[in-house]
């Protein structure tokens, strides 16, 4: 496996800053933020120094119940080999439902949503990772997500759902540090426990991040500074294994550059400094030396250099033990893999289309769920939207001020995002324009021009608007 050392989420809002920081071994980029054909400059320059890129996909749904899309496993792929990268990353989640396999309108979460950890669910990911591992030419390391709601009639912990997945596709691990934390606040899971389910042998990468805790719900923002508690389960986690890379995500409310440094460097202290096993030190203390870093904010701290290569599988290092001897090698016979069982995908189907209506069609919550957290997850889901949108369509809060954020979770409290964000844009537009709003005459011009600059047509008739209320009636249903 390739060392790739300590990293940072490569963003365009911050790629001067990325550019600039000391010691960064290597970035990942959002893989649906990029064309293969046409490379953002900054990482092009990236990797003219010899700094490695990691495409990170969001939109595959490889936890979801339909087989995964070969146009974008090719882009994903093609993404890849234009970057030269080691290998690709996704989640283990699901980011639509509906469709075909329910008769339902499909419905996109535009977000990353829990799998239950079921048996149904764990056989369809298995075959969905592997249709995923025969389309990509680089090797593929999956996320843990972080969750809002548990789902009912789980049959296994996290842990143990993800080493089972490893055992049965060999798919590496991509270990949210922050996301395990998360899970911890908002369903009581130890992470602990799932480390010690883990096969940390498998771990690609590792990913650290900050949220905000409100309400009792802790909401991971990637837009916050990394928490003590999320660096003591980053410390536990290199307790137990050294693993190849370490990278800190931030996606929104950016810092200065210098406190990004600050943030690296204390991730690097808890990643240089190695756990009990190896040092000598208990795991107690090596979690005390981060949490003082952390709260000097690692100014006076210099990186620590460099370990070998840690290699996955045969010959690796886990849990600060010796060097194993590397295996023979026994040729065994090739089997087919099993199939998911009968009807495992139909009821994937069914219980995630009804979830999610819920959550973005104001449909009833599902039995067996919290309402409370259901809505919660739904505002949260909602505010994205709007977050998004005003990124992909800036021109929206400039024409509507104030006005934008309130108007759009209106709208999308009971109006599913079924085609990605710029359709969700113009349909967001499409549906001001329709109620003869805003109430702003030169407002709603430039509205009427913005929508027709994008749209190529004028704002549809009586029988169109009918038709799309019928529509949104059956979403609702």
């Amino acid at each position: 496996m390739t060392e790739l050392g300590i990293g940072i989420g490569w963003r365009p809002e911050i790629a001067e800053a990325v550019e600039a920081l000391p010691g960064v071994d290597w970035v990942e980029v959002v893989a649906e933020n990029i064309c293969a054909d046409h490379l953002p400059d900054s990482l092009t320059r990236l990797r003219e120094r010899g700094v490695t890129v990691v495409p990170h996909g969001v939109s595959l749904g490889l936890g979801g119940a339909d087989r995964p899309d070969p146009a974008r496993l090719a882009a994903l792929g093609e993404k890849a080999v234009a970057l030269g990268a080691p290998l690709v990353t996704e989640h283990i989640a699901f980011v639509r439902a509906g469709g075909p396999l329910t008769a339902t309108p499909l419905l996109e979460a535009g977000h990353l949503l829990p799998v239950p950890r079921t048996r149904d669910a764990l056989d369809v990911l298995c075959e969905n990772v592997r249709i995923a591992q025969d389309a990509l030419p680089v090797p593929l390391a999956l996320e843990n997500v972080a969750a809002l709601i548990s789902w009912p009639g789980e049959e296994m912990t996290e842990g143990r759902f993800l080493a089972e997945l490893v055992e049965r596709t060999g798919v590496r691990l991509l270990i949210d540090v922050a996301n395990l934390h998360t899970n911890h606040v908002n369903r009581g899971e130890d992470p602990a426990r799932a480390l010690s389910e883990l096969p940390v042998e498998a771990i690609a990468y590792v990913h650290v991040a900050g949220g905000v805790e409100r309400d009792g719900v802790w909401h991971d923002t990637h837009a916050h500074p990394v928490p003590r508690a999320v660096l003591d389960v980053l410390a536990d986690l290199t307790s137990r294994v050294s693993p190849p890379g370490v990278l800190l995500e931030r996606d929104d409310d950016f810092p200065p550059e210098e406190e990004l440094a600050r943030e690296l460097a204390v991730i690097r202290t808890a990643v240089g400094i190695r756990s009990g096993r190896a040092m000598g030190v208990p795991p107690d203390e090596v979690r005390g030396r981060v949490g003082a870093a952390h709260a000097h904010g690692a100014r006076s701290l210099v990186p620590a250099p460099r370990e070998a290569s840690l290699l996955i599988g045969a010959g690796a290092r886990v849990s600060g033990g010796p060097m194993p001897a590397a295996a023979p090698v026994v040729e065994e016979p090739v089997t087919e893999p099993p199939a998911p069982r009968a009807g495992a995908r139909q009821r994937l189907a069914v219980t995630q289309a009804a979830l999610l209506s819920a959550l973005v069609a104001g449909t009833p919550v599902p039995e067996g769920f919290d309402t409370r957290r259901v809505a919660v997850q739904s505002r949260a889901l909602a505010a994205k939207r709007a977050g998004v949108v005003a990124k992909v369509a800036p021109e929206l809060p400039e024409i509507l001020g104030k006005g934008f954020r309130p108007a759009f979770l209106a709208y999308a409290r009971s109006r599913p995002m079924t085609g990605g964000y710029r359709r969700d844009a113009l349909d967001f537009v499409e549906h001001l324009l329709l109620a003869g709003r805003p109430e702003d005459p030169a407002a709603r011009r430039r509205l009427t021009e913005w929508w027709q600059d994008r749209s190529g047509s004028r704002p549809p008739g009586r029988a169109t608007r009918l038709v799309r209320a019928a529509r949104h009636a059956l979403v609702r249903r």
